[in-house]
């Protein structure tokens, strides 16, 4: 994500909320829809690349203004900037461990 320059990084575990969907989420988004399809594009790549994983689905690239990319135990979503800030992803799953990440990490 970072290699494509996503803003806001973030994963969230959710391992200990017993109605969660998946074990982790890992959020970003970015101000194009280009640059949303580039996100998801580089993330497809580079899990084939280091882990051998496709996604079990994904939606949301036709628009590219919500893009998720479901991996069974890791989902991730990438924004576009002003759809984040609508939905407030995070804000409904407040009780996960969040970590955010930086470019220099």
């Amino acid at each position: 994500m970072l290699d494509k320059k996503a803003k806001d990084v973030v994963s969230m575990d959710l391992t200990a909320i017993g109605t969660a969907i998946t074990d982790s989420f890992v959020i970003c988004n970015a101000d194009s829809t280009t640059q949303v399809t580039a996100i998801c594009d580089n993330i497809v790549e580079q899990m084939w690349l280091k882990c051998k994983r496709d996604p079990i689905r994904a939606q949301g690239r036709e628009n590219a203004f919500w893009v998720i990319l479901d991996y069974g135990d890791v989902v991730v979503h990438i924004f576009k900037t002003e759809y984040r800030e609508f939905y407030h992803l995070e804000d409904l799953w407040s009780d996960a461990v969040k970590t955010n990440y930086q470019e220099n990490e």
